[in-house]
């Protein structure tokens, strides 16, 4: 009996710990500090040795190092001061697991042809979180 108040005792503080951290990720204090909105053209479908994309955050990825890196740039798409930065843009997965995009949004960036607005939160300049949705 006592192995068992101990293991639901370690469980609870598993938990309360996952919690914590959740909260942590997804703060009140922290804020939107950038945003942009892209159009996602062929060119962002492919990475610059020419292999095809297949998750929503690498096309999105690719998208900003062309913008950024590269002076590939669609008509329309915006400037962001955030992802300009390579360290930024090597986050952009976690940022976007820690952030939201729905499943029809993602299919549709994997397909290309289509406008992103990327809002970027965190604290200061460190993002935490990205939220994508698909504009037409």
């Amino acid at each position: 009996m006592k192995k068992l108040a101990i293991a639901l005792f370690a469980a609870g503080l598993a938990a309360t710990s996952a919690y914590g951290q959740a909260t942590i990720t997804r703060s009140k204090s922290a804020g939107l500090i950038d945003g942009y909105r892209a159009y996602i053209s062929q060119d962002d479908l492919f990475n610059s040795s020419g292999d095809r994309l297949n998750q929503p955050w690498q096309v999105i990825r690719q998208d900003r190092a062309n913008f950024h890196l590269y002076g590939i740039r669609d008509r329309g798409d915006q400037s962001d001061s955030f992802f300009a930065e390579p360290a930024n843009r090597q986050a952009l997965e976690v940022m976007l697991a820690n952030g939201s995009m729905t499943s029809d949004a993602a299919n549709m960036i994997i397909r290309g042809d289509v406008w992103v607005v990327v809002q970027i939160y965190g604290r200061g300049d460190v993002g935490q979180w990205i939220d994508v949705t698909v504009s037409y």
